[in-house]
């Protein structure tokens, strides 16, 4: 069943037809001043009539036939993954505490002791040198 003209419309339609005019308006067959001066009357539009007086001179649009936004292509990811950036430091900081541990413990025993942080530093920063060179991009989907 049609509509009738005396229908009276709702938000919805009133914002079908907003999304028609600026379509129209991207097109270039309104100008913004035209755009601007029929949107403050669609908002004041209370039937189906009032608003096909909007886009009567206008040509149909079939919304759903419209052609997709093409958006712009992510930015190329530069520099370390987050994890990646996130597990060195870590590293970095069990290497500063182990490295201020063993200094305390060589001043106050009055010598050198045998350097152990490099037990711990040597094996996980071996494993996250490669994981850095080797591993690839984390931001690609996995097949």
């Amino acid at each position: 069943m049609a509509n009738s003209p005396e229908m009276r419309a709702s938000d919805a339609d009133r914002d079908r037809v907003a999304a028609i005019l600026r379509e129209h308006t991207a097109q270039g067959r309104i100008t913004m001043d035209e755009f601007n001066e029929r949107l403050e009357s669609l908002y004041k539009s209370k039937t189906y009539g009032e608003l096909a007086k909007l886009t009567s001179d206008l040509p149909d649009v079939d919304m759903r036939r419209l052609p997709a936004k093409a958006t712009p292509p992510a930015p190329e990811r530069r520099g370390m993954h987050p994890g990646m950036k996130a597990a060195w430091s870590a590293w970095a900081a069990v290497a500063g505490i182990n490295w201020t541990v063993w200094l305390i413990v060589s001043l106050t025993s009055g010598h050198a002791i045998y350097p152990w942080p490099l037990w711990v530093m040597g094996p996980w920063g071996v494993i996250l040198l490669i994981s850095t060179v080797f591993g690839g991009d984390g931001n690609k989907k996995r097949a």
